[in-house]
């Protein structure tokens, strides 16, 4: 009888044992095994990670002859009633299977897990802009600082001190503007949104702005920073009223798009780990990249060579 590769049952298992999937939020979040794909000859034995799963990103594991993807974002989030070529991510999914690709998401339990994402982030705020990646990864960062969960989990053993998102409080005060430096630069952003009260003045003012505290969750962060009694809220995406409410409270918001919150700890964190760990073949996809560009004022798409576009 057919069956996944033993290949990709080692990946999985790598996966489970940085990120168990009972730190999940079982709530709402569908991670696992969401596509076992019989194990095809023709496959290489190398895996692929990924934010988002899209047509680019298959066709990316595709030539490359991946047996397995590793999608952060579940590519299947609701019940299905059928698998149908109109609709993309199922025609994305019947493909794969086809050519014998699995896909696993980690997702939540990435977001809980200590070490994990979220975590990450808060590194990144702790830092210096000068810090590099080695460093942040061995934890030698500052201790003018506290950090704790913002919702604790219960986890397996070794796992304590899971839960989703995080606190970050300051013994002295931070500016604005050199928390907004970290975070482009270790995410590796041309730049971030940010909202500021509507009381501060233009100009170098928003960036003098003190900020003792911040809340933390990668992703979209809106239901559980809102609330939250600190100075700056730092997400991903915020929906425009949530980003209003929190500034009429005297706050302040950074939001980087949904995946630019996450994408660069697959690169930089999770991707060498486990191949130091387990010594796997495994990439950060080429192809996988947020929605949204920003085009500054200025700036022209125009002078793009006719051979650059896609048609």
């Amino acid at each position: 009888m057919a069956a996944i590769s033993p290949f990709s049952k080692a990946v999985i298992a790598a996966v489970k044992n940085l990120y168990p999937e009972d730190l999940a939020d079982k709530s709402f979040d569908n991670t696992g095994l969401l596509l076992e794909s019989p194990s095809r000859p023709h496959l290489n034995k190398s895996a692929l990670i990924t934010v988002d799963l899209t047509k680019a990103v298959a066709d990316e594991a595709i030539k490359r002859k991946d047996s397995i993807i590793i999608a952060y974002h579940p590519i299947i989030f609701r019940p299905l009633k059928s698998l149908t070529l109109s609709n993309t991510q199922q025609t994305t999914l019947l493909r794969l299977a086809q050519e014998g690709i699995s896909v696993y998401s980690p997702h939540t339990a990435v977001d809980a897990a200590p070490g994990g994402l979220n975590d990450w982030l808060a590194d990144v705020v702790c830092s210096g802009v000068e810090s590099s990646i080695r460093s942040i990864d061995r934890r030698t960062l500052t201790t003018n600082f506290s950090r704790g969960v913002i919702t604790p989990v219960a986890g397996p053993p070794g796992f304590e001190g899971a839960g989703y998102g995080r606190i970050v409080r300051f013994a002295s005060p931070q500016r604005l503007g050199e928390l907004v430096s970290k975070i482009n630069s270790q995410l590796g952003l041309h730049g971030c949104s940010v909202a500021t009260p509507q009381n501060v003045p233009l100009g170098g003012h928003k960036g003098q702005l003190p900020i003792s505290s911040v809340g933390i969750c990668a992703g979209s962060g809106g239901s559980m920073l809102a609330g939250l009694d600190v100075d700056l809220v730092f997400t991903g995406e915020l929906s425009h009223h949530e980003a209003l409410a929190i500034i009429e409270k005297g706050k302040c918001v950074v939001t980087t798009f949904h995946s630019n919150s996450e994408r660069a700890f697959f690169r930089r964190m999770m991707q060498p780990k486990m191949v130091v760990e387990n010594g796997f073949d495994i990439s950060v996809s080429e192809m996988d990249r947020d929605p949204f560009d920003i085009v500054r004022r200025g700036e022209s798409w125009l002078e793009e060579e006719p051979d650059q576009i896609p048609r």
